[in-house]
């Protein structure tokens, strides 16, 4: 009888440590969906775990289909973030209601409020600016002003840019309705759809290559799209960029058009104490050095330099919009390049 309760209470002492190590397990992990591509974002949770013990599991795809998952499973995705590209799919993911808002003294401390949404349902992690590109040997830096210019009928044929159904188009446009408003947003967009010479198709890289080639004159991408091409290992990108030049556009207005890529924790995070810590370790000095270096981006603080390579392309005042306000007008963006024939 003794011996009986001696192994119910030895039974009992087992169950109760296997459960606890279960629980420490699923404690010390986090899981990440991540739109950006494994190699651009993969060494930096490789130091996360190194530094924290915390183990991040990894999904990588396609950002809208990502999207499409979390909201499919619903409170029972694994899901604890969420990291994307573009503060209009920041916006979509919020407003399909699979981010979950958090405070963070850190991350309201280093990342710029235009920058970040409001109530913390999402902060940006690295800035893009999406500046005119010129054939150098074509055009000339003299020629140029903004955006809104693009549209005078000088330029002609002369125009190279993806299709409308890109977000980084969508949010450019979203942008010069903030600006400028519905209606002369729209007359722009239609004469610039005069001046494309060619019906869009690519992606940036593209854009660049058909200016470079003669296809075009001008050309408008991001700018670490450009980055990736002068310090890239295929030579015909590395040519391809060395004959084109980069302006920033409405330096005596608002500003040229900036992005970010960014993440937020999801609404059903398991997780959500370890997710935090590694959106907080993504915005550290050390993370962000490492974006600017490798995937050419600019820091997301204002206390950490941009790369050598990005610095040789000067200074440049960006817009200091909010950018939750691109998604409020992606909607709006998306209807007037449809009616202005952009597509």
């Amino acid at each position: 009888m003794f011996s009986a309760y001696i192994r119910i209470i030895l039974c009992a002492i087992f169950m109760l440590s296997t459960t606890a190590a279960m629980a420490n397990t699923a404690a010390s992990e986090v899981n990440v969906y991540s739109a950006r591509k494994e190699a651009l974002i993969k060494p930096l949770l490789d130091r996360f775990t190194q530094e924290t013990g915390i183990k991040v599991n990894l999904v990588t795809g396609k950002a809208d289909a990502l999207l499409k998952r979390l909201e499919t499973e619903g409170r029972n995705t694994p899901a604890d973030m969420l990291i994307t590209t573009d503060a209009g799919r920041l916006y979509r993911a919020q407003q399909a209601d699979v981010l979950q808002a958090i405070q963070s003294k850190t991350l309201e401390q280093v990342i710029p409020a235009n920058y970040r949404e409001p109530a913390g349902y999402w902060y940006g992690l690295s800035v893009r600016a999406r500046p005119i590109f010129f054939a150098k040997d074509r055009a000339k830096a003299s020629d140029l002003s903004s955006y809104e210019q693009l549209a005078d009928q000088r330029f002609k044929g002369q125009i190279c840019i993806r299709s409308s159904n890109n977000i980084y188009n969508q949010s450019l446009v979203a942008s010069m309705i903030k600006a400028n408003g519905v209606e002369k947003t729209e007359q722009w967009a239609k004469n610039l759809v005069k001046n494309m010479a060619r019906p869009p198709r690519g992606g940036d890289r593209d854009q660049i290559r058909a200016a470079a080639s003669g296809q075009c004159n001008i050309a408008i991408a991001n700018t670490y799209y450009f980055g990736a091409m002068m310090a890239g290992k295929k030579q015909k990108d590395r040519t391809a960029a060395s004959k084109m030049a980069l302006f920033w556009p409405n330096q005596d207005t608002r500003g040229t058009h900036v992005n970010i890529s960014g993440a937020g924790i999801t609404k059903h995070a398991k997780h959500r104490t370890n997710a935090i810590l590694l959106l907080e370790f993504l915005a550290n000095k050390s993370s962000q050095k490492w974006y600017a270096e490798t995937n050419h981006e600019y820091p997301v603080r204002n206390d950490v330099e941009a790369s050598a390579l990005l610095k040789s392309w000067g200074n440049f005042k960006s817009d200091a919009v909010n950018l939750s306000i691109l998604g409020q007008y992606n909607s709006e963006a998306v209807k007037v390049m449809d009616r202005a024939g952009w597509k």
